[in-house]
């Protein structure tokens, strides 16, 4: 079997009363498991609450950018490089580099043409028709190539290796955030790039009904002649305890991350940053829905953190019958045991492949078999443990 590095990273957390990620009709999200409902949160809402996340942990040249607006961002670079390209011209020369670089048109939306002709305004900036993911040092290549072919952008674009070094630019030192979630490129599949990282849909580990909270509001300014709301409403809500899963391809992370910011820096370092910031974030991010609404700032009660040398392993089924609360309420302690006792079962049928193994847990609501691996008191030091396993690993691989 191919020795593989799979990072799994495994979370318990409770959700007091709240509406983390709606449907379209602003219910919070379920799905049928064990033949019950149980609450959900997409993929797509964690793995954005993630994404978020990396702002407050990542330097912005390590991140990238996902718009529409790619036109107006580049514009904006390549003026800063050469002062002289300015306004509608400097949108002309990145409409064009990005074209060549990703085969998407790039033009302003038809509808924003008409209503500036309508409203006898300045034509609208030039966009892409879907939203497009470019790194930091994506976006400051194609300015510096687009200064270069400036003075006839056009001409310059069409000559073959300025395409090849167009498309080179945009498919080669990745973001963080882009090389973990990868991108597709509609026009261009040659340039898309593979998610390093698998976000699983979270689940409530018992059943979930939905409830309603009807509300009313009063107008401050009615008088006592007045009586009675100004509005009326209701909002679906649930509670939780969650098991969350996501799973870490540090092979292909490594490939799609390519060097580093620093030539001289081991080729593990940015591999190890983005390891640690993946788990940080995943583990400490929350999806904002309804948050105003419901204060439901959490953090997990119990986080398992396991290095692989074969393929990923979710213990969802751990939780395939639905945990009840026992006499005294309460899903998280049963639902701990549950996936205390199923994680050896798996591992002595399928075997550990060389697994490393790091536990985070919060009280004596997790203390039963929590032998499961070593125990770290903190994030930071999970972290970090973490990310030097990985470094330590990929550096012995040469």
């Amino acid at each position: 079997m191919t020795d593989r590095l799979i990072l799994d990273v495994h979370v318990l957390q409770n959700v007091p009363p709240s509406n983390l990620n709606r449907d379209d009709t602003g219910a919070p999200k379920s799905a049928v498991y064990g033949g019950v409902t149980r609450a959900r949160v997409s993929s797509q809402a964690w793995k954005r609450a993630t994404r978020r996340y990396f702002d407050g942990l990542l330097d912005p040249s390590e991140l990238g950018v996902r718009t529409k607006r790619v036109a107006e961002l580049l514009a904006e670079r390549i003026t800063e490089l050469d002062g002289s390209i300015q306004g509608a011209e400097a949108w002309a020369v990145a409409a064009e580099v990005l074209y060549t670089a990703t085969g998407s048109k790039i033009e302003p939306p038809k509808r924003k043409v008409d209503a500036a002709k309508k409203n006898g305004t300045a034509e609208p900036a030039p966009e892409s028709s879907y939203l497009m993911f470019l790194s930091s040092r994506q976006f400051d290549g194609l300015a510096r190539l687009g200064v270069e072919g400036a003075p006839d952008i056009k001409a310059f674009c069409k000559d073959k290796d300025n395409k090849a070094r167009a498309k080179l630019i945009a498919d080669t030192r990745h973001s963080v955030d882009i090389a973990l979630f990868g991108r597709m490129v509609a026009d261009s599949a040659d340039i898309n790039v593979d998610a390093a990282a698998q976000v699983a849909h979270a689940l409530s580990v018992h059943r979930v009904e939905n409830e309603s909270d009807y509300f009313t509001a009063v107008d401050d300014r009615n008088s006592q002649a007045e009586p009675g709301a100004g509005m009326i409403g209701a909002v679906d809500f649930n509670s939780a305890t969650l098991y969350r899963y996501a799973a870490l391809d540090v092979d292909l992370l490594a490939r799609n991350l390519g060097k580093g910011l620093d030539e001289d820096e081991s080729p593990a370092t940015p591999v190890r940053r983005a390891v640690e910031a993946f788990l940080d974030g995943f583990v400490s991010s929350l999806p904002t829905g309804k948050i105003n609404t419901f204060g439901n700032h959490t953090l997990p009660d119990a986080v398992v953190v396991k290095l692989r040398s074969s393929r990923p392993v979710s213990f969802v089924s751990a939780f395939e019958k639905p945990v009840v609360a026992d006499e005294f309420g309460g899903h998280l302690e049963p639902a701990w045991a549950r996936l205390a006792d199923y994680i050896p079962r798996v591992e002595r049928a399928y075997g550990d492949e060389a697994t490393e193994t790091w536990v985070l847990r919060l009280g004596p609501l997790t203390e039963k078999d929590s032998a499961l691996g070593s125990e770290v008191p903190s994030l930071r030091q999970l972290v970090e443990t973490a990310g030097a396993a990985v470094s330590a690993r990929l550096e012995r691989r040469g």
